[in-house]
């Protein structure tokens, strides 16, 4: 991928953080985020399956896990597809790159295992999140009603990691 991991458009605070895979022994601080972040969070055991994921990996700054993005990749008869199942930064966190900072160096971790391309789902009203996902290329392509627990809508977003790489 030609994008760095950390160019403009992302605040320098995030220069103070480690993105690194991540390990067993930061599930708890994954699992206190993702309970702090979200009405209905993951259990723990979600996070234990996937920890081995190419796209498991925490920001870390002064020693503390600050956020996580969580992605795998699915053979797709030739055109591998990546999925971001979950990124979230502490709230107390927010506001300095560092999401951004973790989705793209996500990326480069599941275009490394294969994908070709990448998708997620995002709350229909998060638009923090669907503002980050736009900005770095992320499309639309469609809407799947009564995704989450409370009845809220999801949107299916979908990105070329061929085209993202080249920008």
């Amino acid at each position: 991928m030609s994008r760095p991991p950390l160019s403009r458009g992302v605040h320098e605070e995030s220069a103070n953080v480690t993105v690194r895979g991540a390990r067993r022994e930061d599930l708890l601080s994954v699992l206190r985020i993702e309970r702090a972040c979200f009405a209905d969070p993951w259990p723990y055991d979600a996070f234990e399956r996937l920890v081995e994921e190419p796209a498991f990996l925490v920001a870390v700054r002064e020693g503390a896990v600050v956020g996580y993005v969580v992605g795998d990749v699915m053979p797709n008869a030739g055109r591998d597809i990546g999925h971001i199942k979950d990124l979230a930064v502490h709230p107390d966190a927010r506001g300095r790159g560092i999401g951004r900072r973790l989705l793209r160096n996500g990326l480069v971790q599941l275009a490394g295992a294969g994908a070709v391309v990448v998708k997620l789902e995002v709350r229909e009203s998060n638009e923090v999140a669907r503002s980050l996902y736009r900005d770095e290329g992320f499309e639309p392509v469609r809407r799947v009603g009564g995704y989450y627990g409370d009845g809220e809508d999801a949107l299916v977003l979908l990105l070329d990691l061929g085209e993202w790489g080249a920008q």
